[in-house]
């Protein structure tokens, strides 16, 4: 699929409630029970789809949900949420039941960082127009429930469209998505009225990167094009699974159009099109090779600064273990660990570089979460606690997370400032021995 040259504006996403049958000509209907509101009504294989965009921190979103579902008769009602989204609105204690530890053995302590870092930034745009983040799909689900009709998850799972976005995008353009997150937590102050006008558009993820996404095709396809595709094969399936005829589909008004369009133009089964968006995206051979080249020259620095002499090899060493060590120790500084936390970071980032499987983040953050084991009363206030700058760093469960991302970024940087020093330490030998 291309990439438009600019993502719709606003006017062009205020559609008129619209009628599809067979291609994406619109025809306008006359009556519509939430004018303000854009609506879509589809049919695809003898199903009337009646899709509804919404602004997720939009209480006139919530209210079109609910007019919606009072004044019409739906079999099932789709919502744009994963599994685990949805259980996050359905059981706000779940996050409680999380194994912390758990999630930094398996390596998803970034993406669970970064699914935090974008739950404080909607929770701030949120407190802004006075609604809870999502209030229109707690309505939705809420509304199937009390109607006894089935509520369908649509939506690809957050970390798999991380995951696939990092995957597709260059080592910069992951920089700056990794910075525009940073700084979403760490900015304080109100959010432009302009920024919430850009959600109403979207969903967040389209908010937050719809800037990156209207300048790289790489980026378009795997956060916004991918999801529409995700989302129309969900329907499909669902509806030739339990023959219902009519469905309320409530998505983010970006998606609209791309859902619209993936209905009635796509032709492939739905099990085709969910296994190849919703694969994990393959291991990246130049990130893979450049890390192991680093590696190798950095061992062949050791080798070759023994060979020039012991002072000169013990030099090296003590340059690779100082930058690197203080580095992450800096990282987990930084993030306020534990004492015992930055030693640990300190020690492990010489040696983790050397481990494909291990980090010193993984270490750091594990021992914190043993030092300073989070509280009931932690996570009761991690939702509130992200929303500012110093609840980060006050709540215990937000604060391994901190530790993790930091010492890992601390690492990295001593990496290369090391391999830097290391270069010319040997640069400055004059061949003598020593």
């Amino acid at each position: 699929m291309s990439v438009p040259e600019q993502l719709p504006t606003p006017a062009e996403h205020l559609l008129a409630p619209a009628t599809i049958d067979a291609g994406l000509a619109l025809d306008a209907v006359a009556d519509t029970p939430v004018p303000a509101e854009p609506i879509l009504r589809l049919s695809h294989a003898g199903t009337e789809f009646v899709v509804l965009g919404t602004a997720h921190v939009s209480k006139a979103s919530a209210d079109a949900v609910s007019r919606l579902l009072q004044d019409e008769s739906f079999d099932a009602v789709a919502v744009e949420l994963c599994s685990h989204r949805a259980q996050a609105l359905r059981d706000p204690d779940a996050m409680a039941r999380m194994d912390l530890l758990r999630v930094l053995r398996e390596g998803r302590a970034g993406i669970v960082a970064a699914s935090l870092a974008l739950s404080a930034y909607q929770r701030r745009l949120a407190a802004q127009v006075g609604i809870d983040p999502g209030a229109e799909m707690r309505v939705a689900l809420e509304g199937a429930d009390a109607r006894g009709v089935q509520s369908w998850l649509i939506d690809r799972d957050i970390g798999i469209t991380l995951r696939r976005t990092r995957a597709a995008v260059g080592f910069w353009q992951r920089m700056a998505l990794t910075g525009g997150l940073i700084a979403s937590v760490l900015e304080d102050s109100e959010v432009d009225p302009a920024e919430i006008e850009k959600l109403k558009q979207g969903d967040l993820l389209h908010s937050t990167f719809g800037e990156f996404a209207r300048r790289s095709p790489a980026l378009y396809e795997a956060l916004i094009a991918e999801r529409d595709r995700y989302m129309a094969a969900r329907l499909r399936e669902e509806a030739a699974r339990t023959g219902a005829k009519r469905v309320l589909a409530v998505v983010g008004a970006g998606h609209l159009e791309g859902i619209a369009r993936e209905l009635v133009g796509e032709s492939r089964a739905p099990a085709q099109v969910l296994a190849e968006v919703n694969a994990e995206p393959p291991p990246s051979h130049v990130a893979h090779w450049i890390g192991m080249a680093i590696l190798a020259l950095v061992l062949f620095g050791f080798v070759w600064a023994f060979m020039q002499g012991k002072s000169v090899g013990i030099d090296v060493v003590l340059i690779w273990v100082a930058y690197t060590a203080v580095a992450g120790a800096l990282g987990a500084l930084a993030a306020g660990a534990h004492p015992l936390s930055i030693i640990a970071s300190a020690i492990a980032s010489p040696i983790t570089p050397f481990h494909p499987a291990l980090s010193s983040g993984m270490v750091s953050g594990a021992t914190e979460l043993w030092l300073r084991r989070p509280s009931v009363g932690d996570f009761t206030a991690l939702k509130e606690d992200l929303g500012t700058i110093k609840g980060w760093w006050r709540n215990r469960v937000a604060r391994v997370f901190l530790t993790f991302v930091l010492s890992n970024l601390g690492t990295s940087l001593g990496v290369w400032i090391a391999g830097a020093r290391m270069a010319a330490r040997l640069a400055s030998h004059d061949g003598g021995p020593e």
